[in-house]
């Protein structure tokens, strides 16, 4: 067997309570671009009707999407379904599945205050730093306003972790 190579990443998947609440507030707040309008996407035998049948099963009816890229060419496809749902809190992180997806910004503590002033939340207090004192790498929790979770790195990925944070 040979070894895996990296792969990119192509793009993620976000539920919302509202398509167009969420494009609005992810190309204001967040600077991502709109790639495909809201579209409604519905259960027929067209080769998109087919392919959510697959992936959703029969009887999921309809849906809106959009489709969105990050700076990085990462796409978000935005998704509101006929029988949403809003759980009280989302942050179940105990459980199998994705829990968060995070943003990188060099102004983490502006970010904050725009994704806050445009209905969204902090779900820490403050900014921490994973080097107190030697490097300036910072991380925050927030919620959109929809209630997913969204941290925020102030530097990439790989420089956060590449010397060893914790």
């Amino acid at each position: 067997m040979s070894k895996a190579y990296p792969r990119a990443f192509s793009h993620i998947g976000i539920s919302v309570p509202d398509v167009d609440a969420a494009l609005k507030f992810y190309t204001e707040v967040l600077g991502w671009y709109e790639i495909m309008k809201p579209t409604i996407i519905v259960e027929d035998n067209t080769a998109i009707g087919e392919m959510c049948t697959d992936v959703f099963g029969a009887n999921w009816g309809k849906f809106k999407i959009a489709h969105m890229s990050t700076g990085d060419r990462i796409g978000v496809e935005i998704f509101e379904f006929a029988n949403q749902q809003n759980p009280e809190d989302n942050f179940e992180y105990w459980k199998t599945g994705v829990f968060h997806f995070c943003v990188q910004d060099p102004n983490l503590e502006e970010l904050v205050e725009k994704i806050v002033a445009a209905g969204g939340k902090k779900r820490m207090a403050e900014p921490r730093y994973y080097y107190p004192g030697e490097k300036p790498y910072r991380m925050i929790y927030m919620e959109d306003p929809f209630g997913n979770i969204l941290e925020i790195y102030s530097h990439s990925y790989e420089l956060t972790y590449a010397a060893g944070a914790y």
